[in-house]
């Protein structure tokens, strides 16, 4: 008899085991002759060596299928013990999947554009009104590529105007400081990965919470760095960010540039650096618009609203 250590990585032990570990005890169902034991993320299992070999091999085929699902469940099991193919609808315009397996995709030209241009080059700007899906598809790309392990880090960053970037005053650490500004991404990162993956990765800085006060001396090597709301970045901020961009590095820059709360003194740091940026080779543009809008329908019709109101104050005071 012989003893064996299978150590699971990246998996999610929830989704890998099951509820009440009812994926081991199918497992165990299908090896009657091994002695299987879980726990954590390691599986320890004794047997005969040929049985051994096959039980590990079938494990690291479920490991990457639950990996890239976000779910394992019986049928999927069986199938993959019995060396085929779990059945799998094929998702036009997939991403990831999310949370039970739910697909995260592309769904309007231009987050389909997004997805494109983030394969293509190393810098893509994503610009566009609330709820066009720019910050939700970025985030999708960045766990894409960290579940390929392309990538070993995913950088969070969002500019804190209402506090000034002076961020010592609150109380907690810095992720506890910052999190109010960054929710919008967290929420998107909760309908990516498992709750206790998502807390491992944060934990072990594998996603990183960065406030732009703090990137300041950086180099992001092996990362997607993703810095939201940049419209309300001055230009000294959004340079110092874009020369972070290290070794094996991608960025995605998203803002809104109709929504600036800078101070009516500053630039936006945004709207010059995409000025400034235009046409160097590995940087895009990808420009969403009140078509993108993926939110509630009367979203969309808010935004038309402002904008029919907006041109009526310029005709009237004369602006073109």
């Amino acid at each position: 008899m012989i003893e064996r250590l299978i150590i699971l990585e990246n998996v999610d032990p929830v989704v890998f085991f099951g509820v009440n570990n009812s994926n081991i005890q199918l497992l165990k169902t299908l090896y009657p002759k091994l002695r299987i034991v879980a726990r954590g993320n390691v599986i320890k299992v004794i047997g005969e060596e040929e049985e051994l070999e096959a039980f590990e091999e079938a494990i690291h085929e479920l490991e990457k299928f639950s990996i890239e699902m976000n779910i394992l469940k019986e049928e999927d099991i069986i199938d993959i013990v019995k060396g085929k193919a779990p059945a799998v609808v094929k998702v036009d315009n997939l991403i990831i999947h999310g949370m039970s397996g739910k697909p995260i995709l592309a769904r309007t030209p231009n987050q389909k554009r997004l997805v494109e241009e983030f394969d293509k080059n190393d810098m893509v700007f994503a610009i566009g009104p609330a709820g066009s899906g720019k910050t939700y598809t970025a985030i999708a790309l960045a766990v894409r590529a960290l579940k390929r392990k392309s990538i070993r880090k995913i950088i969070l960053s969002r500019p804190a105007v209402e506090a000034g970037e002076k961020l010592g005053f609150l109380p907690g650490d810095m992720r506890e400081k910052i999190d109010p500004y960054l929710q919008p991404l967290y929420d998107a990162l909760e309908d990516m990965i498992p709750p206790i993956k998502l807390k491992e990765y944060l934990e072990n800085n594998v996603i990183q919470i960065a406030p732009l006060a703090f990137m300041r001396g950086r180099t992001l090597n092996d990362a997607v760095i993703i810095l939201d709301e940049a419209q309300n970045t001055t230009k000294p901020q959004i340079k110092m960010f874009l020369t972070r961009l290290g070794l094996n590095g991608k960025m995605i820059i998203t803002g809104d540039i109709t929504q600036i709360d800078l101070p009516l003194s500053q630039q936006s740091g945004l709207i010059h650096a995409m000025r400034v940026l235009r046409g160097i080779k590995g940087i895009s543009t990808v420009e969403f618009n009140k078509k993108d809008i993926v939110r509630h329908k009367l979203v969309q019709r808010i935004v038309e609203a402002y904008e029919k109101s907006e041109q009526a104050e310029n005709e009237k005071t004369g602006k073109q």
